[in-house]
């Protein structure tokens, strides 16, 4: 299994490329979608790792896939600028999607 980035910003792609890790450069809704559908069908790809700015463009998009499908696993990183999320953003996950409260 192979891992794929789709990123905002040309940075994040060159340091993933320096690891081994193909992707694409895609700043609008429609090219991230555009290439979220095209990794889906891939079926190398095991993990489809997504910069924060990415996943914004298209967020309900994005969390649909990654409580629905299981291959591949959907991961969310933040770009060279750091992150910008809340502290809190795993826990609000988890509370919003099983309803526990940590």
């Amino acid at each position: 299994m192979k891992s794929f980035l789709i990123s905002d910003n040309k940075d994040t792609w060159v340091g993933m490329k320096l690891a081994g890790i193909d992707g694409v450069i895609a700043h609008t809704r429609e090219e991230v979608m555009q290439a979220v559908r095209d990794a889906l069908k891939n079926e190398e790809i095991g993990i489809l790792i997504l910069t924060e700015k990415a996943v914004d463009t298209c967020a309900d998009e994005i969390m649909k896939l990654k409580l629905k499908s299981k291959r591949p696993l959907i991961v969310e990183i933040p770009d060279r600028h750091g992150t910008s999320r809340s502290r809190d953003r795993i826990t609000n996950y988890i509370r919003e999607s099983v309803g526990i409260r940590i």
